[in-house]
């Protein structure tokens, strides 16, 4: 009798898990597709209730981008592209909330495929441009305050072999020094709550919310209207190092050559700043892996 009831509740929980697609993983399995706006993976609570709604996944390189910058080393920088490779993005219901200082991964009760391969220009528009859409994907209601992404290796174009380039143009009294950087190194971030003016992740039945991955240029060039004793002063590697290994005035550098031009100290620092920059809003990230 023990048996047949053993056998009859696997039954129903084989049903349940075909019926919902799976049970509740921490993280979802990725897609096999390698479509730029793949269809979102959902894994719902039990017993979550209520009309789906649509989260939308954006990326912000806000107005240092946009707009332009001063280095902290008085370097005018402005943007033509800033390329990024997204890859496996997963939003979460956490509970109890996700914090990216203590480690460890967020316990969801629900969790959202939001992209599996996507490119974006985080300077694409002009400089009122808000955040760049990555990807719009049907999502049950209830408040994503945990996030991960990761910037993979581009496969063709610009970004083949890289996860970031940034081309630009930094200009300081009669000097002016075009540039591009690249970097092929592959980063896995996983954040916390959205911190902000405005709440972001609540999404009501049927409603809309969006999700933002958030990239803090001046933690690489510095902030040139804030005092130099200062963050990110402090810890920013500035313009004027890459300045000094310009060729015929223009710089073309990926990561190797940054390398073995940089002095080890300026490569070092630029090494601690790239985990750094990417957040949610204001909100802290944890950078799971630095694969090179």
């Amino acid at each position: 009798m023990k048996k047949q009831q053993i056998q009859r509740s696997c039954l129903m929980g084989f049903i349940v898990a075909t019926l919902i697609g799976c049970s509740q993983p921490q993280t979802p399995t990725a897609s096999t597709s390698t479509s730029e706006t793949p269809q979102a993976q959902i894994t719902p609570n039990s017993t979550q209730t209520g009309e789906m709604g649509l989260i939308q996944f954006q990326a912000n390189g806000e107005d240092f981008v946009r707009k332009g910058l001063v280095s902290k080393d008085g370097w005018n920088i402005n943007f033509d592209h800033v390329y990024l490779n997204f890859g496996e993005a997963t939003a979460y219901q956490s509970d109890p909330p996700y914090n990216p200082e203590a480690g460890g991964q967020p316990i969801a009760k629900t969790s959202i495929s939001l992209v599996i391969k996507k490119t974006v220009d985080l300077a694409e528009g002009d400089e009122n441009t808000q955040a760049i859409v990555i990807n719009e994907v049907p999502a049950p209601p209830g408040k994503y305050n945990a996030i991960s992404w990761n910037l993979n290796k581009g496969t063709e174009g610009i970004l083949a072999g890289q996860v970031m380039v940034i081309e630009g143009v930094a200009k300081k009294g009669d000097q002016q020094v075009p540039f591009i950087l690249k970097f092929d190194q592959e980063m896995q971030f996983l954040c916390g709550d959205y911190v902000g003016e405005q709440r972001k992740g609540v999404l009501q039945p049927g409603g809309k919310a969006d999700l933002e991955a958030t990239f803090h240029f001046d933690h690489l060039f510095g902030n040139g209207k804030i005092p130099a004793t200062e963050e990110p002063n402090t810890t920013a590697l500035g313009f004027e190092p890459l300045s000094k290994i310009a060729t015929n005035g223009e710089l073309v550098a990926d990561l190797p050559t940054l390398k073995q031009k940089l002095s080890q100290a300026d490569y070092q620092t630029l090494m601690n700043i790239l985990p750094s920059m990417a957040h949610v809003g204001e909100g802290h990230c944890q950078e799971l892996t630095l694969k090179k």
